[in-house]
């Protein structure tokens, strides 16, 4: 390999490494730093650099440690009914203010009877929130939902709308209806099993639910 690619591949491998830090995630952090690390290793044998080879092996084998430990490891998850509006809803709602802004374009910060609220707990931590309010007899809308950034790899989804569909069915609803025009917002929804369809003349995206 000449010395042009030689350097671009260090440049590669330095910029891989570099995104990886700016990962909330810890899942995504582990990852890309491993695709990095694993660059960085190359590249330094390729340049006769054996420290920095070896000790980007032993990076790698770190982050495949944390990796299997992470997907090996059970979590325990739990709905948490939000109770009337309360100081810690509030200041949830306040803190991620922006994020959820952003995510959910159409979120407005008003939380005045919802017909269904909870948190979702992860290991004793409230890792996300959904709020939803009566639209017709049988259709919930989606007014918020919402997953910290620490906790964004869809686990939180499925566990709502597979895991516990029932507390939506339970309370009436078999259909969930949610609007947006945000790109990633719409990702996720499709992830999660929403079709796209149209409420009138407006786009939304729906999900049926069954037992």
């Amino acid at each position: 390999m000449n010395n042009d690619l030689l350097e671009w591949l260090g440049y590669l491998a330095s910029l891989i490494v570099l995104i990886s830090l700016l990962m909330s995630s810890i899942i995504k952090l582990r990852w890309i730093n491993l695709l990095g690390s694993g660059l960085f290793a190359l590249y330094g044998f390729l340049i006769g650099a054996l420290p920095v080879g070896f000790m980007n092996v032993g990076i790698s084998f770190i982050n495949i440690y944390y990796l299997v430990k992470i997907y090996g490891s059970k979590e325990y998850f739990k709905l948490l009914q939000v109770q009337g509006s309360s100081q810690y809803l509030n200041y949830f709602l306040e803190f991620y203010k922006d994020s959820i802004e952003h995510y959910m374009d159409h979120f407005k910060l008003n939380t005045h009877n919802p017909e269904i609220s909870f948190y979702i707990l992860r290991n004793t931590v409230p890792a996300g929130i959904f709020i939803g309010s009566h639209y017709s007899a049988n259709t919930l809308k989606i007014e918020l939902d919402f997953a910290t950034p620490e906790y964004r790899d869809f686990k939180i989804g499925s566990y709502i709308y597979e895991t516990r569909k029932d507390y939506f069915l339970d309370n009436g609803y078999t259909h969930l209806i949610c609007f947006s025009s945000n790109n990633a917002h719409i990702k996720y929804l499709k992830k999660m099993g929403f079709k796209e369809s149209l409420d009138g003349n407006t786009a939304c995206f729906t999900k049926e639910l069954t037992r």
